[in-house]
Order: structure tokens, then sequence, then C-alpha cells
């Protein structure tokens, strides 16, 4: 598995009021080209608009591989959207690691900071307003091609051609791009639940969700954060 690679893209953001009638939201991030100063719950100068869902020291920073855009783009999808690195409001943007090249619990040195993954994204709704694509949540989620949080183990300081190398593996019989996948399927086995949901690496939500799976029938409605309130959704764009 790929085990090196360099920061090529670094994004922060702030709140914006961008859709009348919804919540704001800071998905619209900007590229930074001086060095970033990473703390247990973020960068420093990074915002989240709903502290509920997005940020804190669980989702502390999002990296999501650049590769995955040019997948993006040969969809054909009715946007005018560019799928371009930071388009989907990551913080971190490289080549050469991908759902499939890493593992759940992973440690990387990212610049100086020592960083953990922990989870996969659960792509919400505002994704949806974001592209202008009403059905973009639920492809990307499909796709497996979520990118991944990590958890902050040693705060310092990053920026764009830092490198991201391994530090050490512990759940090598993990690929993210599985983990990913269980947590979508709905036919997972009590089995593999109950072994994911003892995985300690794991962000506190996710192992909660696999022991639901692993205690029976538990089935999860993910309406509310694919579609949005009320199901809105930008009514015009279907796949081409």
């Amino acid at each position: 598995m790929q085990t090196t690679s360099k920061i090529s893209g670094l994004f922060v953001g702030k709140p914006q009021q961008r859709w009348a009638g919804k919540p704001p939201s800071a998905i619209a991030k900007q590229q930074v080209s001086v060095p970033l100063e990473l703390l247990e719950d973020g960068f420093t100068i990074d915002e989240q608009a709903d502290k509920k869902v997005h940020g804190g020291a669980e989702k502390a920073v999002h990296h999501y591989p650049a590769e995955h855009y040019e997948f993006w783009r040969d969809q054909g999808f009715d946007t005018p959207f560019e799928f371009t690195p930071g388009a989907f409001g990551e913080n971190i943007s490289s080549t050469g690691l991908t759902e499939e090249l890493v593992c759940i619990g992973d440690i990387f040195e990212l610049g100086t900071a020592l960083v953990q993954i922990n989870q996969g994204r659960q792509p919400c709704w505002k994704l949806n307003m974001h592209t202008g694509f009403k059905m973009m949540a639920l492809e990307l989620q499909n796709s497996g091609r979520t990118g991944w949080y990590y958890r902050v183990l040693r705060p310092g300081t990053v920026k764009m051609g830092d490198d991201i190398r391994l530090v050490e593996r512990l759940h090598a019989n993990w690929p993210l791009a599985d983990v990913i996948a269980a947590r979508f399927d709905k036919a997972l086995s009590t089995e593999t639940a109950a072994e994911l949901a003892a995985i300690e690496a794991m962000a506190a939500g996710w192992r909660k969700y696999f022991a639901k799976k692993a205690g029976g029938a538990f089935v999860e409605d993910q309406t509310s954060r694919l579609v949005g309130p009320m199901g809105e959704n930008p009514p015009q764009n279907e796949r081409a």
C-alpha cells in the first residue's frame, strides 16, 4: 500500500449564507499557501457553520484524494460546477493516497503534526446545493470516494508541499475503502459489524453505528442527511 504523499492543496473557509432560506455553510473553502497551525479541533483559521455535525476533534481535518475529480468530471452530471481539488470542502488535497491505499487507524505525519484516520465522510445535502447537482451526496456515498477525516494526535504546523508520511498502521486488514463500504451496507453481517465496532481507533459515532448493526436488524434513515430538510434540494439538475 502507498504510505507517503505530499500536500498539493491546503484549504480553509468561513461560514457563509449561500442559499436563501437554508443554514449557512463553510463548504466553499479557499486555497492558502501560508503555513497553518493545526490544533486538536482543526486548523486555527478554518471554521464550520454547524458544529453538531462538522468539525471537532473527530473531524479535525478532511482529506480528499485529488485524483477522484477526474472520475467526477467523467460522470457527465448536468451542472456547471467545476470538479477540481478543494471543490468538495476538503482541507487537504494530495495524489497517491486513496481509500483503497490507507487503512482505518493509520497514523500519519502531516507537516509537523501527527494525525490519525478515524472515519470516512458521510456526505450531506449541502454538497448537493454546493455543486448544483441534487444527487451529489448520494453519488459520493455510493462511489465510496468520500475521502476521510483525521483526528489530531499531536498539534503542529502544516503547509503546502509538506510530506504526508505513514508512521504506524494499526489495522492493515481494514483498508478504509472496506470500512466505508461496510458503513453504508444495509445488509452488513452482524459478525462484521461487531468486528468493526471493536476498533478503538475508529470515531465514536462510527463505532456506535456498527455496534447497533451488530445487535440486530438496525436500519439507518439517511434521508435528512442526503436530501436536506423536508427533502429540499436544487430542483433542476438530474444526471445528464
